[in-house]
């Protein structure tokens, strides 16, 4: 049977991946058995208290778009294969932050995962079959297990990076947005109509922060108290410095004191922050720097003075070893 085989490659790979996604289905309609009754759980727990999604105007293409997707998961999920992931609530947050807020993101984000996983070792061995290499059975597995590995957490990797850098935007901007604000609130517009106002002079310049700002006025507008508002846009930012602005703005509220010494407060110490933020980049450079001058050019510095002097001692110890 080992022969077999060894002697027939297609064979080979038809048994490995055979092997692998009766193990990949194994594991995942196990775990699904195993936590069903939890999800069912949560599910009827979170029934009474779920609040509605907030309806984000887009374009008629990104409608369709996300109809399509929609669509994809409800009949994947009708064919019996579950989508919802263990930890639902923390990823929801991560594709939040990312920019992924609609209500079928964690479903499509699982499935990506899934696909990737399933494709990419699928990948490898269409690669090794094109190439016409037969490679041995170890390291066929371990490549099969490396790109499955890849494949799992490659989306997982993708998704907290766009998060990151939104937050980025949003911290680096914030301060700006904070002084529109404050000149608007001492101008006498109220808090719903600043945070209007401010939306809509920074859609160029900041993007991600006027969309926050809008979906917070959307909320107001519709009816949400604005405590619930603040805590929320709090949520999807995902970042400390627009926690604590909530908070703030939240306490101002109830104590009962003035928004706009809030925000001017708030704004410098967010300002102090950024230039302090900068700064410690600038301080790191010379340790990043160093790196590549010890590997690059100390071994070069190291050769040219060195160099002359190896050559002395040669030319004056070969004589006196040669006798």
């Amino acid at each position: 049977m080992i022969e077999l085989l060894t002697d027939n490659p297609p064979l080979k790979y038809l048994l490995l991946v055979s092997l692998f996604a009766v193990i990949v289905a194994g594991a995942y309609f196990a775990a699904v058995a195993v936590i069903a009754r939890q999800l069912a759980r949560e599910r009827l727990a979170e029934a009474g208290t779920a609040s509605e999604p907030v309806a984000v105007a887009g374009s008629l293409r990104s409608d369709r778009v996300e109809s399509a997707w929609m669509k994809l998961v409800d009949q994947i999920e009708k064919g019996g294969l579950s989508l919802v992931d263990t930890k639902d609530e923390k990823v929801r947050r991560t594709l939040i932050a990312a920019g992924y807020s609609a209500p079928y993101a964690p479903r499509v984000y699982t499935l990506v995962r899934l696909v990737a996983v399933i494709a990419l070792p699928a990948l490898v061995l269409l690669y090794y079959w094109a190439i016409g290499a037969s490679p041995s059975l170890t390291k066929l597995y371990f490549s099969v297990v490396i790109a499955a590995g890849v494949g799992l957490y490659l989306p997982v990797l993708l998704v907290r990076a766009k998060a990151d850098r939104r937050q980025r935007e949003i911290v680096n901007g914030f301060p700006d947005a904070l002084d529109l604000m404050l000149v608007c609130v001492e101008a006498g517009l109220g808090l719903e109509a600043a945070f209007a106002r401010v939306g809509m002079e920074m859609t160029e310049s900041h993007p991600r922060i006027a969309e926050q700002l809008g979906t917070v006025t959307l909320e107001l507008r519709a009816g949400r108290n604005r405590e619930d508002a603040l805590r929320r846009l709090a949520d999807r930012a995902g970042t400390d410095e627009i926690r604590a602005f909530a908070t703030l703005l939240i306490q101002s509220t109830k104590l009962g004191s003035s928004v706009a010494q809030t925000l001017r407060i708030y704004a410098s110490e967010m300002r102090e922050r950024r230039r302090l933020r900068a700064e410690e980049k600038a301080h790191r450079l010379p340790v990043l720097l160093s790196i590549p001058l010890v590997v690059c050019m100390l071994p070069v510095m190291i050769g040219v003075l060195m160099l002359p002097a190896a050559i002395r001692v040669m030319r004056s110890v070969m004589p006196a070893l040669g006798g």
